[in-house]
């Protein structure tokens, strides 16, 4: 398992290297950790465990089950699935879809401009298939949820893909809208490539 690590000034984001770039985050204050959506990996686990004292695990997306369930229970914390409040933390969770089969919370912190999003906004080539650093799953855009339009990040976590931060982050979330429908073509035109190289 090939994995890239971002630390930021709230905590840690790690990338597992395959096609679809699953990031798993570790949300920090005052001491206490909040893990979103985690992977297991030894050295990123590591890492997290020197942020201080977990809190909890957020798992934001019914199907992102990853490893957080083993996680939780490893670390004697919560395993918060599609939260509607989270006690104790900074950030505001946010339902973004209710859908049968697809049940997605985003978190927003105001205090420090993070938005973190699991699956309706991405970065992975996938997601971003047009001119800039995000863009709406290629399921949602026709019709993509409005939950998300109008927050203005300074630093927006996906659950694909690498982190986009400082003025680019509010101009990517709002470019992904704007762009959603548009880029159909150009993702259609793409998508056969990247199924043959497995991105």
């Amino acid at each position: 398992m090939t994995v890239s690590f971002e630390t930021h000034p709230f905590g840690l984001s790690w990338t597992v290297r395959e096609a679809m770039t699953r990031t798993s985050h570790a949300l920090v204050d005052d001491g206490r950790v909040w893990l979103v959506d985690p992977v297991d990996e030894p050295e990123a686990l590591g890492r997290v465990a020197a942020l201080g004292t977990p809190a909890g695990v957020l798992q934001l997306l019914d199907r992102h089950r990853r490893d957080c369930a083993a996680i939780a229970a490893r670390l004697s914390v919560p395993h918060l699935e599609n939260p509607s409040e989270i006690p104790g933390a900074p950030f505001e969770a946010l339902p973004v879809l209710r859908l049968p089969k697809w049940k997605e919370t985003a978190l927003w912190w105001p205090e420090r401009r993070v938005l973190v999003v699991a699956e309706t906004v991405g970065t992975n080539p996938l997601w971003a298939a047009g001119s800039g650093p995000a863009g709406v799953h290629p399921m949602l855009r026709l019709l993509p949820p409005g939950r998300l339009r109008g927050i203005q990040p300074e630093h927006l976590l996906v659950g694909h893909g690498e982190g986009v931060h400082g003025g680019a982050a509010a101009a990517g979330l709002e470019g992904a809208y704007r762009r959603s429908r548009r880029d159909l073509p150009s993702l259609a035109a793409r998508l056969p490539a990247m199924i043959r190289s497995g991105r």
